[in-house]
């Protein structure tokens, strides 16, 4: 046999054993199944392997019904954006006899108070009040000129006056009674029976300035609390239950966005200080004086006010904290009673306006009714561009009186 024919027999016979290996490769090599852990148990990790993940559980959709968001201490965190249910936002359509002019010439300190509106006018120096049909009368013939602000008692007919250079008048509208009250007397609180006023006392020197109680007329002085050097810090501000007499800005430190906030009482009680979320405080009490009503601003808002409701009676202060995603002041506020809020809302802010208000004192405002339970809140619409100055109710609800920071005079606005 030639080596030609040998050679091609050797050939053949490896293409042959190669095919036959590769037929058993493919079709009849049996694998090695990969290392699996039992069902139920974990697999042991070795020092460079990668950490296995535990069991998912299924996650259930949170039912309950939307609410604001509530604090339960009495220092509470911050609660963050995810968690702050936007309240609803009702607008109605009509607007027809919902704004009248109660008076066109430039006014101060209206505010309503025991169920009457009183006011006093710039143009011809005297006060006024609105009776119960509406109609504007005179409290008093006696005319006072360049009054700067105007204390009311909540009870009784009559008020402490206070003039640009420091002078401050007790006046009673029925008895024609006036009082010179010290100059160094500022920031004039009547307490709610109407029987006291409380004030700052403000010496030369920080030992003689203190927060006092007085009669009316100035008489039977009483020293709360030293101020010091704080005098600034201090609201004077007495509750409707009478149990504070002024708010003090000099709890322990928070930090840059947090405040403690100091309730002063009568009678050097501790009650528990009050956090904030911010700076810029500014408050209103509710009508039984079991809420307080703030605003302030920072980095969270972008500086911008916000407004927050809390308890405030001394027993279970900082307790139902809610944020009401209102972009506003207090200042611009009013409280019904102790659930319902009225507000104007600028219809936008820019970042910083906490820092400045005076920048959105051409902003026109919004005005809403504000359920602070639901955080509902329902616009009241009307045809006038309203920026908000100063904003009281009626006791019943049904009125707002207002007067605006571009406008001359005192308008009344029907809420129903």
């Amino acid at each position: 046999m030639d080596k030609k024919r040998i050679l091609l027999i050797i050939l053949f016979l490896l293409v042959s054993a190669l095919m036959a290996y590769a037929i058993y490769f493919v079709f009849f090599r049996k694998t090695t199944p990969l290392s699996t852990a039992p069902i139920g148990k974990k697999p042991t990790v070795g020092q460079n392997a990668f950490p296995t993940a535990g069991e998912g559980k299924p996650i259930t959709p949170d039912t309950a019904p939307a609410n604001l968001p509530t604090s339960q201490t009495n220092q509470p965190t911050f609660v963050s954006e995810e968690i702050i249910e936007t309240p609803k936002k009702i607008t109605t359509n009509y607007t027809f006899d919902r704004v009248s002019t109660v008076v066109e010439t430039p006014v101060r300190s209206v505010t309503t108070v025991g169920g009457t509106t009183k006011f006093y006018n710039s143009e011809d120096g005297k006060f006024y009040k609105i009776d119960s049909n509406g109609t504007v009368v005179t409290l008093d013939d006696q005319v006072f000129y360049n009054v700067k602000d105007v204390a009311w008692s909540p009870k009784n007919n009559e008020s402490i006056i206070q003039y640009p250079d420091g002078a401050n008048i007790y006046y009673n509208f029925e008895t024609k009674k006036q009082v010179t009250l010290p100059k160094h007397w500022d920031e004039f609180s009547f307490s709610p029976q109407g029987d006291q006023i409380a004030a700052k006392s403000i010496g030369i020197a920080p030992e003689n300035r203190w927060i006092i109680t007085a009669a009316p007329d100035g008489s039977s002085v009483r020293l709360i609390e030293p101020m010091g050097t704080n005098q600034d810090k201090v609201i004077m501000d007495w509750s409707p239950n009478r149990q504070v007499v002024a708010l003090s800005r000099t709890g322990e430190p928070l930090g840059d966005d947090r405040q403690q906030i100091l309730l002063v009482g009568l009678n050097k009680e501790n009650f528990r200080g009050l956090v904030v979320e911010g700076r810029g405080l500014q408050t209103k009490w509710s009508k039984e004086g079991t809420k307080l009503l703030h605003s302030v601003y920072s980095a969270n808002s972008d500086f911008k006010p916000e407004l927050w409701i809390v308890d405030a009676k001394p027993d279970s202060v900082g307790g139902n904290r809610k944020l009401l995603n209102v972009q506003t002041w207090a200042s611009k506020c009013a409280m019904g009673d102790e659930r319902f809020i009225y507000c104007g809302v600028p219809e936008q802010l820019d970042t910083g306006a906490g820092f400045a208000p005076a920048i959105a004192n051409q902003t026109p405002d919004i005005l809403y009714k504000i359920d602070t339970v639901t955080g509902i809140k329902t616009e009241i619409p009307t045809e006038n561009n309203f920026t908000v100055d100063t904003i009281s109710v009626s006791e019943d609800g049904q009125s707002l009186y207002i007067t605006d920071k571009n406008k001359s005079g005192a308008f009344k606005v029907t809420t129903i």
